[in-house]
Parts: C-alpha cells; structure tokens; sequence
C-alpha cells in the first residue's frame, strides 16, 4: 500500500485553462480545502502574478516577502516560501505582481521548464508530508504554465459552462502533448471539471453533452454549480467550505475530492 507520508507519494496536479474567469484558482482553493477536510495535507502554489489564491486564503500583501518568484529565480529553499494558512493542513506558497516579470527572466536559463519540478523535489519536501500539491496556474500557456506542467504527475482543467467553453481546449491538450514529449512523458489528465454550471440553464446543459462527447470518462462526474457562497468566501479570506460548509458549492467541491482521491486510489493500486 502506498506511503502517503513519502515524498514520491505526493501527487502534484497542476490547475490550468488559458483562459481567464473559469473558476482555476476558485477550484484550486476550495479542491485543496476539501482535500484537507478528508484528512490530507495539501500545499498550494500561487504562480498567477496576480495572487488570488494567496488572497482568497487570508495571505496579506505585506506577508509575501518570500514568494514563488523567489522559489523560482532565487533559488530560495522551499521550506523558506512555505505558509500556514487558516486551514489547518492547508499551506501555500505565495505569490505577487513579481512574478508576472519571470517569464522573461526565465527565458535565459537553460533550465527554465525543470525549475519548479527541481523545487518541489528538494529532500526537505520529506519533512512536511503532503499528500498534494496543486498549482495554480496564470491564464495563459506560458513558461510558469509549462513548469507547472514539467513539475507536475497531472493537469485538471477547469471548464466554464458558456459559450466556446471547448475552444480553447484544443491548444491546451496540444500543450500537454508538447511537455510529454519534451519534457514530462509521464504528464496525464486528471480530468476536467464543469464549473459555473446551471442546471437550469440549456446551454450549461448543451456545454456537458458536448464535453462528455468529446472527451468521455475524462470530465469528472461532480459539477460544480454557480452558487453565491462560492463567489463570496474569497471576499472573507477563506475556502467556502469554512465560509458556508452546507452550501451547494461547499458540497460539490467535496464531491470533487472525493471523486479526485478514488481516482488516483485506483491508479496507485
């Protein structure tokens, strides 16, 4: 039976989709919290420029002196850029504006796509016993998107339920494709997640059927439902799992931890 607690038993999942608004760091949130609340340890990485996901976990700006940009081009100890959040079993590792420079700053290191694989890979990760890490990727498919890639065992791709949902979808997997070949052989889909999804609304509907179509057993079973509770616990720095635990969002990010966990239970038998 696997060992948790041993470092090449964490699983590493990046949260990508180029696109910006589909709900990426919500879900890297609130899959992480549910995560937790299962009883695993779960880290984030914050490497969106932007730091939504250190702000909707109660990080403050004036908290961030070590960040991921530091993780990544100053060659800053892991253990060193690794918080406690609110949530206990739930820690991140920050990010702020800096990083929106590192795409350019990376471009001359040769080994600029193992950079985050090299990190998280450092002996000292034995220490802290994570059970996953999921990263939060920028909506774009550049080289951070790439390291998390590179670094990463899988990629789970949150999909909004509107219109030309699927379109982008092409580029990504042509991606993914890139960093097997080149990079990461070993790099699978974890799955894509319906997000903002109304049951009510036809087109959410239309959006599914499509998806499932397309892509079959990859699309998780779990939907996670546009729900105001979801939308509003960012706003008090907490996963909506703290901030409304009977919520329908709360209930499906659960769901969704449960369906990822039973997933790769089966794979590691």
């Amino acid at each position: 039976m696997p060992d948790p607690t041993r470092v090449n038993e964490t699983k590493i999942v990046a949260v990508v989709n180029q696109k910006g608004g589909v709900g990426k760091t919500t879900t890297t949130i609130n899959l992480a919290a549910a995560m937790v609340a299962e009883g695993l340890r779960v880290l984030i990485i914050d490497l969106d420029p932007q730091g939504n996901a250190s702000t909707g976990l109660g990080i403050d700006a004036s908290d961030r002196e070590l960040t991921t940009y530091e993780l990544l081009l100053d060659d800053v100890a892991l253990g060193d850029v690794i918080q406690d959040t609110q949530t206990e079993g739930l820690c991140i590792v920050p990010a702020t504006v800096d990083l929106s420079s590192a795409d350019i700053e990376l471009m001359a290191n040769e080994k600029r796509s193992f950079l985050l694989h090299d990190a998280l890979r450092q002996p000292l990760m034995d220490d802290y016993h994570f059970d996953y890490i999921l990263i939060d990727c920028p909506p774009s498919l550049n080289l951070l998107t790439v390291n998390a890639m590179v670094a990463a065992h899988s990629v789970l791709v949150p999909l909004q339920s509107e219109f030309f949902a699927l379109e982008g979808l092409s580029q990504l997997m042509l991606t993914i494709r890139e960093v097997r070949q080149t990079a990461n052989p070993d790099l699978r889909i974890e799955g894509v997640v319906l997000t903002m999804f109304d049951a009510r609304n036809n087109l959410s509907q239309q959006v599914e059927n499509d998806a499932r179509d397309n892509l079959g057993d990859l699309v998780f079973q779990t939907k996670i439902p546009r729900n105001v509770r979801v939308s509003e616990a960012p706003s008090y720095a907490m996963p909506v799992l703290d901030y409304d635990p009977t919520s329908k969002g709360a209930i499906a990010y659960r769901d969704l931890a449960r369906e990822v966990i039973a997933k790769n239970a089966k794979l590691a038998a």
